[in-house]
């Protein structure tokens, strides 16, 4: 099996309620490009933020996935089960350097900060240690890390090398190659680049939004890894979980296109394979806004599966043939398989969900 055959995709919603058109958007979507691709497809419910999640929640998301003959080709990974993983890549970024510990409250930072791409960016007040007589309450990584000279502070302990600063070109690409264990024995290589410049620019090319630029230090900011009330990071437990399933393609909503630079950057401290990404169009109401439990978006019809199904890919521009809206699930499922295709949803970022869902 070479790197071309090799594809592993997944799903990943948050078990915050049932799922809805936008996210049954985002399971269908990296379902068809797995299968289109003849790879495997996996489901991982990402239950860290516990206060978030919703009892019975993620129970109800299996259900309904199994519905839409969506299933996962592996057992459903829960991060609710991974902190120890999430502590161990902690540690990693600790003994590099990589990250410090903060002190700081949302009200503090409030006060201080400018505005980013997505909310408030944080100033660097604790890069060069928590002042006197405070307390940490979270650890962040510097945006600013891979710039700095690699062996600052004298050696490094073995496994800290920083794979941004000595695998990178003069042209500022940093090219990567992995070896993945395949079950059953044997590796296969997945190789990728990403432009990672020394002013902290992260670059990369998105399968279907194309070109993406971003500077982590000024438009996003030091991030945080462990948050004030214990929990591990969404940016740090995404990335170390895509590792451990060997996750080669993420397809998913282009809500979640601004925080792939911060997660390439924290594959090159960890020194993890970059996937392949793409960013499906997201669904969004008569306002404008995305579809969510915010938005206080409707659960999706699962009594006529074919016919929910034939919408999502009404939505995807995938133009199924009337006949299916009376066929069965499966039947729109494979026709959905044979024919996926996304010429016709490059540079798209949202798309008017249909009226009746």
């Amino acid at each position: 099996m070479n790197a071309a055959s090799f594809y592993r995709g997944r799903f990943a919603p948050s078990p915050t309620g049932p799922l809805h058109f936008g996210s049954l958007v985002a399971a269908i979507g990296s379902y068809l490009d797995a299968k289109h691709h003849n790879g495997i497809w996996l489901v991982r419910l990402e239950d860290l933020d516990t206060p978030r999640c919703v009892p019975e929640a993620a129970d109800d998301i299996l259900r309904t996935l199994d519905t839409f003959g969506l299933h996962s080709d592996e057992p459903v990974l829960y991060q609710s089960q991974r902190s120890k993983a999430y502590e161990e890549a902690l540690q990693q970024l600790k003994v590099s350097g990589a990250v410090y510990p903060c002190c700081c409250s949302r009200k503090e930072i409030a006060d201080s900060a400018l505005h980013g791409i997505e909310g408030l960016v944080y100033p660097g007040t604790c890069r060069q240690g928590i002042p006197a007589g405070r307390e940490k309450r979270a650890w962040r990584v510097r945006t600013d890390y891979l710039s700095l000279p690699p062996l600052r502070g004298g050696a490094r302990s073995k496994g800290a090398t920083r794979m941004g600063v000595l695998q990178q070109e003069e042209s500022g690409v940093s090219t990567l190659s992995l070896a993945l264990p395949l079950q059953g024995g044997g590796n296969v290589e997945i190789t990728g680049s990403v432009e990672l410049y020394k002013d902290g620019i992260i670059q990369f090319d998105d399968d279907m939004q194309g070109h993406f630029t971003q500077n982590l230090e000024y438009e996003i900011g030091d991030f945080v890894m462990k948050r004030a009330d214990r929990l591990f990071a969404y940016q740090l437990a995404v990335v170390v979980d895509d590792a451990f399933q060997n996750i080669t393609h993420i397809v998913r909503g282009a809500d979640l296109l601004a925080s792939t630079p911060r997660q390439i950057y924290l594959q090159r401290l960890l020194g993890l394979s970059t996937p392949a990404y793409m960013h499906l169009p997201v669904a969004v109401n008569a306002a404008g806004e995305k579809l969510s439990k915010q938005t206080l978006a409707a659960p999706v019809n699962a009594s006529n599966a074919a016919a929910t199904m034939f919408r999502e890919l009404e939505f995807l521009q995938q133009q199924p043939p009337a006949e299916l809206l009376y066929s069965d699930v499966r039947t729109v499922l494979n026709w959905a398989v044979q024919h996926w295709g996304i010429s016709k949803l490059r540079g798209v970022t949202s798309l008017p969900a249909p009226s009746i869902i």
